[in-house]
Parts: C-alpha cells; structure tokens; sequence
C-alpha cells in the first residue's frame, strides 16, 4: 500500500508540475553531454594526437565544471521542489492530522522523489545519449575534416557519475526542504500562511528607478565597450557591477510602464481583462523583480556564452584547412641518419615528394660601421605611401610592436611584416623552395643573384595573406615596370619577384619562421651565418595509400614506424590536433555552462510565476462571481506568461548584443569570424527561443489546470 501511494502520488506530481519534470530531464541531459565528453570522437582522435593535453581536460578541467554543474542543479532541484511542496502544502497537513509521523511521512516524499527522480534520469540520459551522439556527429563533419570518423559516444562512467550526482543533490534538497516544512505548525500546512501585503511601490518612485537604471546600463555599455581592457581587466568588474544594479533598478522600473499603462486607460470597458493584465503583471514583477533581475543576466550570459562557443567553433572550424600546408610530415635529425631511415624499405609506401628544406639567418657585417647587409628602406617608402591618410607610419609614433589584423589597411599589415623581420632576415636557397613548389605541383622559379622572394608564410598571416601578399606583389611589379630600387643587399640592388606561390615551408607549425628571403643558392651560401643553418625533411603520404587507408591511419602508422628512430618528427594531424584541442576545450565548455545557465534561468522564471499564481488564484475566483468567463482568464494568464518571459529578455538582449561587441573588438579582432559563425548563431538562437517557448507553454498550462481547478460561478 505504502509503494503504491508512493507511485499514485509522483504519477500526479509528474502529470501537474510537468515543469519540474521537465527541468529535471534538461538538466540530466546536459549532466551526461559534458560528462560523455571523453567518448566522443573529437575526444577520442585527440587522446592520439594530444594524449596528454586531453588527460590535464579531463582530470582537472571537467572535475570542475562537474562540480559546477552539481551546484547549478542543486539549486535548481531545490527550486523546483519547494514549489512541488508548497503546491502539496494542505494534502501534507491532512497526513499529518489523519495521524501520519512525520518520519513515515518523510520516507514517503523521499520514495516519491526517488520513484520521479529515476525516471527523469531515464528520460534524461535517453536524450543526452541521443544528442551526445548528434553532437559528436556533427562536431566530427564540422571540424574533423572527413579526419575523424565516428564511432558510439555511449558512456557507462558518464551514466553512473550522472545517476549518482543527480541523486545525492535531490536527496540532500529534499532533507533540506522537508526539515523547514516539518517545522510549520498544522494549521500553516492546511491553510498556508498569512499572504503578505506586496509594496508595489509609487508611480513616481518606479519611473525614477526605470530611469536611474537605464542610466547606469549606458554608463555600464559605455565603459566594457570603451575601457574593456583597462587597468589589467579590472574595469570589466566595474562594468559588471554597473550591469548588475542597472538591470535590476531598471526591471524594477519597468513594472512602473505596466501601472502607468493601466492606469491611463479611460474607457469603461473590462474586455479582454486588459486593466487586470497588467495590474497582475506589475505585481509579480515589482515584487519579484531581483528573482527576474537575476533570470535577466542569466540569459545575458547565456547569449554571451553561446556566441563566444559558436564563434569558436566556426572560426576554428574554418581555419582547420589544409590550405597552404603542402607536407604530411616534418623530420629534423642528423641528416644521414634520416636520409637513411626515410629511404628505408620499412618507410617506403610511406615516403613520396620527401625534399630538404634549408633555411638559416642572414650574418651580420664584420664592420661596426654597418648594422646589417639588408636595407629595406625602399620596400618600406613604397609601403607608406600605401597607406591611409588617416594611418601614419608607426616608426613616427614609437611604435615597438605591431598587431596584424584584417580590420586595419593591408599596408599596415605590410610594414608590420618588414619591420618585425629585422636585421638579420630569414634566408631560403631557391632550389629549397623550388623543391616544395615542385610537391605542390607550382612552376618553379629561377632566381639571379640580384632576384629576390620576400616570402610571407600563409600559415601564421591568417586571414590578412589575401590582401597583404596583393599589395606585395602589386609594389613589387610596379618597381620592376619602373626600375625602383625596393631592397638592396650589401649594397647590390635586388629585384623582387612577384606573384611566387606561397606556401609552409613544413608541417610543423611550431617552425616560426614567419618572413623570409628566397634568395639564389650563391647568395645564400655567401650570406647566410652557419650556425643559424636548420635543415627540415618532409614528405608527403603517396595519394595510393592515402586512397587504400585514408590520411589518419597512414599518417598515424608512419608515425609509429618513425618513433623508434629517435628523430622528431611533427606530422599535419598534429598541428590540426593541437586546433581541434583550442576548439574542444574552449567551445564545449562555454557552450555547456550557457545552455545550464538558460535552464537555471527558465526554471526560475517558470517557479516565480506559479508561485505568485498559486498566492493569487483567488482572483480568479473573485473575477467569475464579477462576470469574467474562463476563456478571457485563461487569455488574461497567456499575456502574463508572454510578458513574464518578454520582460527579462529585453535587457538580457540588449546587453548581450554589447558583450558580444565588447568580446569582438577586444578579444576576437576579427569580423570576419563573427560572420562566419552566422550560420551557427542562428540554430543556436532558434535553439534557445524553442526552450523558451517550451517552458512558457508548460508554464501557461499549469497555470491554467491551477485555474480549472477553482469553484466557478456556474455558467461561467
């Protein structure tokens, strides 16, 4: 009898309070996506590639957002079941006067909880697995690169972590919660306690706060927007600070609109229940407005968190390419022992387009007289002249460092390329550079021993290459149309070569060498310091093994044959490793803690609602004897419902939009990746408004079954 009024009442629970039921399967859902992150096939590619980079993820990063997560979903449980017992406050009363204990009675909340708690985790981790599949799926085509191929995200240490976390803090909440009910006397229980008289402020009190906040919001934009990086980051606390009480003073004040707008009605008229909308709404927001308050900047961090992990995502995502990468493999050693093993017979189906890739500084003059054996100084006269009116020359400014960005003229970014590369430039032998144009299937060049190539390396230009290498190519031919002197190298006057094919030197990214002269093999061997001299193998997987095995296991077996010679190598899937790591570890976890938060924010609002409904459901009761008929109530609760969630959105859109400014001005310096990341801004936002809706239709409904269960006057 005990187990089947236990199952009786959580049916019922489940079938009124579907908000909480459904809180309770978001919240599991995402609990198990961020904990099954270990077995989705990005996780797995990188635990071969970055094995040690994802171990320090997942043992120190992921312990701490579990912990975080724990702590959100406590709160969240314990709003959730606070309103579940105030709802059930009198039937509780009535087991404690029918002669009911209170342990018996404690046993028995406890077994409903538990008996709603399993299947909520059932129904929670069938859609956690479900979506952890689809993410890992879609994250697998969107930045695996047709790399990564994808295998079950399925985790059993992910289930058991999320079963046992979810069900000790719904244990611990309902001791909590149960304790302060045990400690009302009976009559509080059967019928509730005395409702408090809600201030709801003067009309000219909320129009000062509405102002006052708004006021402080602008000041608040106006500092994150113009001092973001200020004092070492501390004027962003003081901007958060501003936001904070600003959006609280101005959700305040917003309720002030709502009674001016009731009060400037006129007509004689009831229809449609207007005048008490809004009346109701000014109410629940006046006296609930640090709960919406807080629902308002939770949803601000929500839009800033989805925005930054989608940002993340699409511009990795995209810089992920191949694109000027030519090599599979980069091998540096003595360079007999890797000629020896690369042409082994063990390495051979392994091994095409292997070249030598030679590069070194250029020495300095014996003389103390001269600094160095370059001079740019006419390269970087015609660079100026490129640039903007408004734009001067950062060596008239003391500038000492440059910042290269697709937001500034490209001739800016130019001399950033000259004036970094110094005195003693990179030097590149032709018949080096020949050699990775012939694997690139380019034209080889020849070079005199007046002819240059100011290389640019397109793997660290970004996407400032198309517009910077333009504007060399176009100084450069203009100067030799006209004889113009651009560098000059101990006093011999050097032709520059344009429209030369740029592309990496080698598969391992971690070779800065980020200008360079291609120079001809005499001019090198006469300039170049010997001890500076670096020599870098590469060679490429054949395109028939690529094609038997596809490029991740051929490039991983080649790995395994190259560990035991003892020579380092760097292969592609390294570099695209180590980016795909940047991506995991910084797109998952902003995009997991913004959908918590808009959970924790929607739950909120939703508890508020039905609590302040469930305190003043009376008038309702009070509206039919007056002649109002259910259909114009139940209109009159949609509205609020709409307006409930409408309020807090406005700021939280507002500042969020600034945030996200703020974000891409100081942090990002890129438009273009907030463009590229369009696409999944907008299923991001479709994905956040359909959990808004769904939470206000759930909402809507339970505050209508609140209201069916009402004595109506008859015919009404």
């Amino acid at each position: 009898m005990f187990f089947n009024l236990a199952w009786r009442n959580s049916k019922r629970n489940r079938s009124e309070n579907l908000i909480y039921f459904l809180t309770m399967v978001t919240a599991i859902a995402t609990f198990y996506i961020v904990l099954s992150l270990g077995s989705q096939d990005v996780m797995r590619f990188l635990e071969e590639i970055e094995s040690d980079a994802v171990n320090r993820l997942l043992t120190m990063l992921m312990p701490t957002v579990y912990l975080f997560s724990l702590l959100f979903v406590f709160f969240l449980v314990i709003f959730a079941n606070k309103y579940q017992l105030e709802c059930r406050s009198r039937e509780l009363g009535l087991y404690l006067m029918f002669g009911m204990t209170k342990r018996h009675l404690f046993i028995q909340i406890m077994a409903e909880g538990l008996i709603t708690s399993l299947l909520a985790l059932l129904g929670g981790l069938i859609c956690g697995g479900f979506l952890s599949e689809v993410i890992s799926l879609a994250t697998a085509r969107l930045v695996g690169r047709g790399i990564i191929a994808h295998q079950s995200s399925f985790s059993v240490s992910a289930v058991l972590l999320t079963t046992l976390g979810f069900l000790m803090i719904q244990v611990v909440a309902l001791f909590i919660l149960c304790g302060k009910l045990f400690n009302k006397e009976i009559h509080q229980l059967l019928y509730g306690e005395m409702a408090k008289k809600q201030q709801v402020g003067k009309m000219s009190g909320n129009l000062f706060s509405l102002i006052l906040g708004a006021v402080v919001l602008t000041l608040a934009y106006w500092v994150i927007l113009k001092y973001f990086m200020v004092a070492g980051g501390m004027m962003i606390i003081v901007a958060v600070i501003l936001g904070i009480v600003g959006t609280m003073l101005f959700i305040r004040g917003l309720a002030g609109l709502l009674s001016a707008a009731a009060a400037s009605v006129k007509r004689n008229t009831t229809h449609g229940l207007y005048i008490f909308t809004l009346r109701q709404l000014h109410e629940n927001i006046v006296h609930k407005y640090i709960s919406i308050g807080v629902a308002s900047i939770l949803i601000m961090l929500t839009i800033m968190l989805i925005a930054d992990g989608s940002t993340r995502i699409m511009s990795y995502g995209n810089q992920m390419t191949r694109g000027s990468s030519v090599y599979d493999f980069t091998v540096t050693g003595n360079e007999a022992t890797v000629e020896k093993y690369l042409s082994g017979k063990q390495m051979q189906p392994y091994v095409a387009d292997l070249s030598r890739m030679e590069t070194g500084t250029m020495k300095r003059p014996a003389s103390v007289k001269a600094n160095s054996f370059i001079d740019w100084s006419g390269l970087r006269e015609q660079v100026v002249l490129n640039l903007p009116p408004e734009v001067e020359d950062p060596v008239t400014q003391g500038a000492t460092s440059y910042e290269f960005s697709p937001n500034q003229p490209a001739a800016l970014n130019l001399l950033g390329c000259i004036d970094t590369t110094g005195a003693s430039p990179f030097l590149i032998p032709v018949s080096s550079y020949n050699e990775l144009l012939e694997a690139a299937g380019e034209k080889t060049i020849v070079l005199g021993i007046d002819e240059a190539v100011f290389y640019l390396n397109p793997d660290f230009q970004g996407s400032t290459k198309e517009e910077t290498t333009t504007m060399l190519n176009q100084i450069a031919e203009d100067a030799r149309a006209n004889g113009k002197v651009l560098i000059s190298i101990d006093g011999l006057p050097i032709t520059l070569i344009p429209f030369v094919p740029m592309k990496g030197l080698t598969a391992d990214e971690n070779v800065k060498i980020i200008t360079a002269l291609i120079v001809s093999d005499e001019v090198y061997s006469e300039y170049v310091n010997p001890g500076t001299v670096t020599v870098y193998h590469n060679f490429c997987i054949p395109s028939e093994t690529v094609e038997a095995d596809g490029l991740m296991v051929s490039i991983m077996e080649a790995r395994d044959l190259l560990k035991p010679s003892g020579l380092y190598c760097e292969s592609y899937l390294d570099n695209f490793g180590r980016q795909l790591f940047y991506v995991i570890s910084g797109s998952y976890t902003t995009l997991y803690m913004g959908f918590m938060l808009l959970i924790i924010a929607c739950a909120l609002l939703a508890l508020q609602f039905l609590t302040q409904m469930r305190e003043t459901k009376a008038r309702y009761a009070t509206l039919s004897i007056l002649g109002a008929r259910r259909e114009q109530m139940k209109r009159s609760i949609n509205q609020q419902v709409l307006w409930y969630f409408l309020l807090p959105l406005f700021p939280a859109c507002i500042s969020g939009t600034v945030g996200i400014c703020a974000m891409q001005h100081y942090l990002y310096s890129n438009m273009a990746k907030l463009q590229q990341s369009y696409p999944m801004l907008l299923v991001m936002a479709l994905v956040v408004v359909c959990m808004l809706a769904l939470y206000g239709v759930a909402i809507a409904r339970t505050a209508n079954r609140e209201i069916s269960k009402l004595n109506w006057k008859p015919n009404a």
